[in-house]
């Protein structure tokens, strides 16, 4: 029997410096510790998100809930924003009607496009302006010494 997790996984591309910063940026926007961010890079990674394939892992964010349920690329902004307060007027749009469908065009486009969009934006340097804000939850995923040994 597994313990039920208190919090949805968010897992991302950490490689890359427009993924880290739409993370940090949730950090500070998910006041209620709902989400447990998980770098692809994570050495759980497969464990934890057995069901995805690392191709689909670089393509998209995904969140995996408590209960199993997997939601990809902009259905995942949209379940995130119901559950964090300031972006909650984010998820009334996204389910409106048709507009999901458009919100995954454009997140695809984006997501072909983040590494140029990247260094346009200057992602690298708006990270260090931007910390990380430390949550109990993030250290819960933490690698242990014993792991990064191994």
């Amino acid at each position: 029997m597994t313990v039920p997790r208190p919090t949805h996984l968010v897992l991302y591309d950490d490689g890359c410096s427009f993924c880290t910063f739409q993370m940090r940026l949730l950090t500070w926007l998910d006041w209620l510790n709902r989400t447990t961010l998980v770098p692809i890079s994570h050495p759980d990674r497969p464990r934890i998100a057995a069901g995805i394939s690392p191709e689909a892992l670089q393509e998209a964010m995904h969140c995996i809930t408590p209960e199993g349920t997997i939601y990809r690329g902009a259905r995942c902004i949209r379940f995130l924003s119901a559950r964090l307060p300031l972006a909650l007027p984010l998820a009334l749009i996204l389910w409106i009607p048709g507009v999901i469908w458009v919100a995954e065009w454009v997140y695809a486009c984006v997501s072909r496009n983040r590494y140029l969009l990247s260094r346009w934006f200057g992602c690298a340097g708006a990270c260090a302006v931007l910390p990380a804000r430390q949550r109990s939850t993030d250290k819960s995923l933490q690698p242990s010494p014993t792991t990064l040994r191994g």
